[in-house]
């Protein structure tokens, strides 16, 4: 049985999305807020995502990059009233599947869904690769949240660690808020001070850079954040 979570903060929307999923014998797990689908994506095993954008407490879009940290296979797609193209755009580029504005068909949904789950099955070389990066002879392994030095020897990340390197890459020459690091990276935690922020920084500066004061790759962007350079 597929399971599904279902992030749709409109009530007899959700209630009539989740009773077709139902009955197309999917396993959903249906809530109403940004914040509250980061704790259950964490907390239990889906097959596909159905998002919305406008969502109380986080957005859809934060919610979609944040789930893109931990896991990069998993097939979303969007469900929002958002329809210009430059919302599109964004959801896309920020990784999702597929994109289909309200007011909606049902069937045309469901027909999504089963699209998007057939494709979803990659081999496992694939997924793989899509989990590794490679800097200046590191070789980061994002699914096992270790680095790999030119000179073999193995470094663990931690959780934290592991979220915010690959943010920055996935961002790579993109300059990204404190704020969002923030939001996406630690999610519906309290929020630590931005000067932890710093501290990981240097640590990926000690790890990464030939020479930590003089950095090619991590800067820090006074007053707005933080931006990775391959």
């Amino acid at each position: 049985m597929k399971r599904i979570l279902l992030v749709e903060d409109e009530i007899s929307l959700r209630e009539t999305i989740k009773l077709n999923l139902d009955l197309e014998s999917y396993k959903v797990n249906a809530v109403g807020d940004g914040k509250t689908a980061l704790k259950v994506f964490k907390q239990e095993r889906f097959d596909l995502i159905i998002l919305d954008v406008m969502l109380p407490e986080m957005d859809g879009f934060k919610v979609c990059e944040a789930i893109r940290l931990d896991n990069k296979e998993i097939p979303i797609l969007f469900l929002t009233a958002k329809n210009s193209s430059s919302d599109k755009i964004a959801g896309l580029k920020l990784g999702a599947d597929d994109y289909l504005t309200k007011p909606f068909n049902l069937e045309e949904l469901l027909l999504r869904v089963q699209i998007l789950l057939k494709r979803s099955s990659l081999n496992a070389e694939t997924k793989e690769s899509m989990n590794l990066y490679i800097l200046d002879g590191f070789q980061i392994d994002f699914h096992n949240m270790v680095v790999v030095s030119p000179a073999n020897k193995s470094i663990n990340l931690t959780k934290k660690e592991n979220a915010l390197l690959r943010l920055l890459v996935d961002r790579k020459n993109e300059v990204v808020s404190r704020e969002s690091i923030l939001e996406i990276v630690w999610g519906y935690d309290v929020y630590p001070s931005t000067r932890t922020i710093d501290n990981f920084i240097v640590t990926f500066r000690k790890l990464f850079e030939n020479d930590p004061s003089e950095p090619k790759h991590f800067f820090s962007v006074r007053g707005v954040g933080y931006k990775f350079i391959e």
